[in-house]
């Protein structure tokens, strides 16, 4: 008899990221152009997802909530999570989804992103056990953080674009820094 334990669904919006050492946890989001790179560590049994709308340099002026909108930052605090929960750098490996072409008219963010991606992770000497980018349809994505198991669906063009336009929503609005000085 096949009992499978009903998984606890962890959804990762975004700009977001999560580090879960749960075996019955499964990280979903849905992706068009933005990019989600899941790395784990299968020793430590701990494993995480992230979610990012733009590849975003170390020249990239971020602040607030802007950084959560750029790959860099996502990947510093994603892999700098798993560390905090038992994770060794030499130990970690990484699939990643995302980066489809969404809007052919658009300039090719989500290629940029997938790039970004396997890049960074290159860098930081992280292996790309598997990965599904680009094409011109979104995903919805499921990874098993303890196990690195992934699944993955594929959008309709109606529900592409719905994950576009809200990937295009400008990032909320931040509240006004207060610069004035009052003096009693």
């Amino acid at each position: 008899m096949n009992l499978e334990v009903a998984a606890r669904r962890v959804n990762i919006i975004q700009g977001e990221w999560k580090v879960l050492n749960d075996p019955n946890a499964v990280l979903t989001t849905i992706l068009g152009s933005c990019v989600a790179a899941c790395l784990r560590d299968p020793v430590a049994g701990v494993g995480g997802m992230n979610h990012f709308l733009l590849p975003g340099t170390g020249n990239t002026p971020m602040t607030g909530g802007d950084a959560t909108r750029y790959g860099v930052h996502l990947m510093e605090l994603l892999i700098n999570g798993l560390l905090k929960q038992g994770a060794r750098r030499d130990r970690l490996e990484a699939k990643i989804f995302g980066g489809a072409k969404t809007i052919s008219t658009f300039s090719n963010v989500g290629e940029q992103n997938a790039a970004f991606a396997v890049q960074f992770l290159k860098d930081e000497g992280i292996p790309v056990v598997g990965s599904s980018t680009g094409g011109d349809h979104g995903r919805k994505l499921e990874y098993w953080p303890v196990s690195g198991r992934a699944r993955q669906y594929p959008l309709t063009g109606a529900e592409t674009q719905r994950t576009v336009a809200l990937e295009q929503r400008p990032a909320a609005p931040q509240k006004p820094v207060e610069t004035s000085i009052e003096f009693f």
